[in-house]
This record gives C-alpha cells, structure tokens and sequence, in this order.
C-alpha cells in the first residue's frame, strides 16, 4: 500500500490550506473552498481564518463575501454547526447535511409546542412563520427583536422539558427564526455592531434546490479528501456527522484511494491523488479558535502535540486560538483587553521560526485595528494568557 507520512501531510496542509505566503489568495469564497467550510459558530472565526489566508487582510473583504456579493453563505449544517462555506458549495452542503439538520430542528421544535400542552401545534407553527416571513419581506432586513415587535405570536412563551430539572420558560422566537434559517427561508445578514458581534440581522431568501443527498455527500467528501486527505475513515464521518454507511459509500463514489498513514492507519485520498508535493517556504500562522486548519481531522496527531492539547483546548473539545510552524500546533495567542496581542510557544521552534511568528502576530494585530477578540469557547491558555 502507498505511504504518506506526517511531513507530506503537514506540506499537504500548508499548500492547501492557504497558509504559506506564496499560497494566499485574494478571494474569501477562495478560502473557503480551499478549506471546504469555515466554522461560523463564533463570527469573529470567518473573517479571522479568512484574513490568515489572505494576501491583504481586511474585514471588508469579508463582509463584502457575506453580505454584499453573497459569495459565502452561513449554513446550519455539518454535525449541526453553524458553517460558512462558497455560494457555489452550497447546494452540496445543503443536500448532504443541512437538510437534514432542518428536519430535526423541525420536530424538536414541535416537540417542545406539543409538550407544552397549550395547544399550539404544526397549523400555529406554520402560520407564525408566514407572519413572521411576510415581516421579514416588508422590512427588508431585522434582528430577532424587530420580528418580535411586530409578530405577536413571536412573543410566545412555551415551557420546555417541563417535569423535569431542566424545566424552563422560554421565549418561542429564537426556535422559529433558528428553523427559518435552517431550511433557507432566511439568511443571517450584517450584524448589529462590528463584525465579531453575533447579534444578526436576518434577510428572506430562498431554499435551494432539492438534490440528490448521495451525490451531494459524495461531492462534500471528494472536496474534503482533496483539502484534508490523507485522512481515515473516521476523520470523515467525524467532519461531516454522517454515519459510517454514509461515509463508506461517499468514499467509494468517489472513488478514493486508500495509503497507509504514519500512525499505521489506514487512511483515504481523493483518486489520483497520491503524487508528494514539495514543501512550501517556512510559514507561521495565528489561526483562531475553531479553525479548519485544527478542526478538521478527529486524529490531529500528525500536526498537534498530544502534550499540547491540555492548554488548547476547552472540555466540550473546541480548540482555541493557535500558532502554527510549517504544518505544526506549536503554541497558543490570545488578545487583551487592552489591544495588545500575546501568544506563548509550547514547542521550541528556534530563533527563525520565532521571527517569523512575531511577524505573522503583527500582521494579525495591523489589520484587527481597534477591534478585540474574545473567542466563544475560551480554553486554559488563552485565559491565562488574557489574565
């Protein structure tokens, strides 16, 4: 069987990724293609990993990709996380996953109405989305907030889990608007305040349209093979939340191949794919909590320490802000309050490596300007560093 090792794979990732400087890019769809999807649970994360990676760094190229051209959308999708990925993928990823992921938030939101036990049930659902829809259109765009104002029905309050310890009185809006968006009906647009707020403001769209899951996994998996492969079996289902009939039949629609992997396992390119690639020049990057680069294999052992994970990551498994040398987790970096930008090796990477890191954070600091970054899921190092 061919063998790939941890140094091609590593190369492989600074190549593909888009983090060697001759390899940046212009393009924040471009980004995201070369990654697949980028994580949008945290907003500040889309423009951070998309400015990582390109040859001028600015927000307003992201929020230009976002909300003016459209070029990326944000789609509820893969193990039922809110990704960013290019208008062209977006079909793909709805049909593979999204989908799907619409469909549970469907019955987990009737669940709660039926259980309530008020009488609300599939005909006051669909009716508050039509009113809720019809508002949205008028307006043009609205937070959360303005809908509620003008829909009564958003103003609902529902007990959830009721009986149990986790009982609670909730507000219906934020599950209405969340299955909205699921389905397609509407889209997030600019948030309220700067761009690493989370308060959106939501505009009508339209779903798109239905296609074949089975083609639409394995189109999902040959873009990943090509920008994560050499990778297993389990990395895949893992990355996408499918199961492991789904991901052996996108596997082999695709028609991957299979290579042996330094760790002994046995792992799958895209076909024809098995060529080794020459190493790009020496690299360093500040990626951020969530990034593609570190979340997108569930064995990350070619390129991160095991002894490293402690401090970078929290306990529900979000790996927080990291720096990267040629391919490797090699520290962790964190902003202030203040402004100020520190980050802290883990790994002894020498006096040339530590240069070019100084580099790249000055880099990140020029282009972040004013604005702080506090990542959603915060990890024991970059609290410490931050204290």
């Amino acid at each position: 069987m061919y063998r790939v090792d941890d140094e091609q794979r590593r190369t492989r990732l600074g190549r593909r990724h888009l983090l060697a400087p001759s390899v940046r890019t212009a393009s924040a769809a471009a980004v995201a293609d070369a990654v697949v999807a980028l994580h949008a649970t945290d907003a500040a994360t889309v423009h951070l990993s998309v400015c990582a990676r390109l040859t001028d760094p600015r927000a307003a190229t992201v929020e230009r990709a976002l909300y003016e051209d459209v070029s990326l959308v944000r789609l509820l999708s893969m193990r039922n996380t809110l990704f960013a990925v290019s208008r062209d993928l977006a079909p793909a990823v709805d049909a593979s996953n999204a989908r799907a992921v619409a469909a549970k938030e469907r019955r987990k939101l009737l669940k709660h109405l039926r259980e309530d036990g008020n009488g609300l049930d599939e005909r006051w659902l669909a009716d508050t989305e039509r009113q809720t829809l019809a508002a949205l259109t008028a307006r043009g765009h609205a937070t959360g907030s303005d809908l509620s104002a003008v829909v009564p029905a958003l103003r609902t309050k529902i007990t959830v889990f009721p009986g149990t310890k986790q009982e609670a009185v909730q507000g219906v809006a934020s599950r209405v608007i969340r299955v909205l968006a699921a389905e397609g009906h509407i889209r997030r647009g600019r948030p309220r305040g700067s761009w690493t707020s989370s308060q959106f403001r939501w505009t009508a769209s339209a779903p798109w349209p239905a296609s074949d899951p089975a083609a639409a996994r394995a189109e999902v998996a040959g873009r990943w093979l090509h920008s994560y492969g050499p990778a297993t079996e389990g990395d895949l289902a893992w990355w996408t939340g499918w199961g492991v009939r789904e991901t052996r039949a996108a596997l082999a629609a695709v028609g991957a191949e299979e290579v042996l992997l330094d760790s002994g396992a046995v792992g799958w390119t895209a076909p024809g794919d098995l060529d080794a690639e020459p190493p790009p020049e020496p690299w360093a990057a500040l990626l951020p909590g969530l990034d593609p680069s570190a979340m997108g294999w569930t064995d990350r052992g070619f390129h991160l320490p095991a002894d490293h994970r402690a401090a970078l990551f929290d306990r529900a498994g979000n790996i927080g802000p990291t720096v990267w040398w040629n391919g490797r987790i090699v520290g962790g970096w964190a902003h202030r309050a203040d402004g100020e930008l520190v980050w802290r090796l883990l790994s002894d990477v020498g006096d040339d490596a530590t240069q070019l890191v100084e580099a790249e954070a000055a880099r990140l600091s020029a282009w972040l300007g004013t604005n702080r970054i506090t990542p959603r899921f915060r990890t024991p190092l970059e609290r410490e560093l931050t204290a």
